[in-house]
């Protein structure tokens, strides 16, 4: 079989490195992918936004089966494309894609259908907006209804800091038209969990649960970031947690969907905030997050492609989807300055025998050597029987990975430790 997946982040290179282990498997083309991915599919530099060269290469190459992997060509309408030439897809189809694509849809889905998230109001004008932020409580969350490259979201402090927020967003168009409309939300507090789960539409089946690390610095400092590591499974998400989630989250957002005639078919990303009266969404993602991916997929048994196929044939029912019990870590390294500007061009050194474990994010091919092109630079990942172990071992990798002006955390993993000893 020929394979195609696009995109090019470290998401991507362990969705590569999974499909890789089935025998069927004859060639994966990457597009764009990078430099690291280069050694295990064949990259081909044509962006994963501009659809049509995309089907274009999948139907000159006579590509098997697709996978559409980040937000911005899902919600363009990258699967339609690929599945109107008869090429069956991964991912859900643009009408689907929605559920991410507009926080403004996917809010008020939830409020339709009952499925808890926190108190909100709409905008489309700034004015509205700041006259509402006069009485709103603080803190508050602003988001930008549309994709923002997962910065579109603030958590004001102060009124004054809602304020800004809403101007730059609305007034300044600092995510372009992203901000035309806005959602301003009650602040949730408790521990945030991330649940990645396949589904065909009919049946949801829930992957490992995980936890992020989104701050730039250690301690949950700095700036947000597009993740600086993971950890899975999150000792905050026990079985009673879980059975409640797919009770009144899980199954009621297919089942949403599939009332709105918006069948949602591919990997269905919950974002949940365990409050003090429950289990509650604050995001959705119509794809695999990034990292989250990093750590999740080291940890299934089932062969991964033939998962992706169930889905696609809506026979995912019928197929077996097993998780390791073990316990993962990934690390995220990334370039000095990161999320913010930062140098880049200078040469990685990764030792043979950790290569398995490593996923490249931004990287480039140049003389023949790999050098960072981008902000997080690659995740290294470690599977183990207890968590204390996989952080331990994850970061034992790390050190043995070279590159100029190179940045991680050291507390990756701490608080579920600390969760773990409670």
């Amino acid at each position: 079989m020929k394979i195609l997946v696009v995109g090019g982040g470290g998401r991507e290179h362990a969705i590569i490195k999974k499909i890789k282990e089935n025998k069927n498997v004859e060639k994966i083309f990457a597009l764009p992918g990078n430099g690291g991915i280069a050694a295990d599919a064949e990259c081909v530099n044509i962006k994963a936004t501009d659809i049509d060269l995309v089907v274009d290469f999948a139907v000159e190459n006579k590509i098997d089966y697709a996978v559409v992997a980040p937000d911005d060509p899902l919600v363009l309408g990258a699967v339609d494309a690929l599945q109107a030439k008869g090429i069956p897809c991964f991912g859900p189809n643009k009408n689907a894609a929605i559920i991410e694509g507009s926080k403004v849809f996917s809010k008020n889905l939830m409020k339709k259908y009952g499925i808890p998230t926190a108190e909100y109001e709409v905008f489309d004008n700034a004015e509205n907006a700041l006259k509402y932020l006069e009485t709103a409580p603080v803190p508050t969350v602003i988001k930008a209804d549309g994709l923002a490259l997962g910065k579109g979201v603030i958590i004001a402090q102060s009124r004054e800091e809602a304020k800004e927020a809403v101007r730059s967003m609305m007034l300044d168009k600092v995510f372009g038209n992203s901000g035309n409309n806005i959602v301003i939300e009650e602040f949730l507090t408790g521990p945030e969990v991330s649940v990645l789960a396949f589904t065909d539409g009919k049946t949801l089946v829930p992957m490992v649960s995980s936890m992020d690390h989104k701050r730039a610095g250690d301690n949950d400092t700095g700036l947000n970031t597009g993740g600086m590591g993971t950890v899975a499974p999150n000792p905050y998400y026990t079985e009673t947690i879980a059975k409640e989630c797919m009770k009144k989250i899980f199954l009621p957002t297919v089942d949403a969907m599939n009332k709105e005639g918006r069948t949602f078919k591919g990997c269905l990303y919950f974002g949940l905030m365990l409050t003090e009266k429950g289990p509650k969404v604050i995001e959705y993602n119509c794809r695999f997050g990034d990292p989250e991916t990093q750590v999740v997929l080291p940890l299934l048994e089932s062969d991964l492609l033939t998962v992706m196929q169930s889905v696609t044939n809506e026979t995912l029912s019928e197929t077996e989807v097993k998780f390791s019990d073990k316990n993962a870590c990934c690390v995220i390294m990334a370039s000095k300055g990161y999320p913010q500007s930062y140098e880049k061009g200078f040469e990685i050194s990764v030792p043979d025998d950790i290569s398995d474990s490593v996923y490249v994010a931004g990287a480039a091919l140049k003389d023949g050597k790999i050098v960072t092109s981008g902000g997080r630079v690659l995740g290294v990942t470690a599977v183990e029987d207890t968590l204390e172990e996989a952080i331990e071992k994850a970061y034992k990798k790390v050190e043995k990975i070279k590159f100029e002006n190179s940045y991680y955390r050291k507390d990756i993993g701490q608080r579920a430790m600390a969760a773990n000893k409670k």
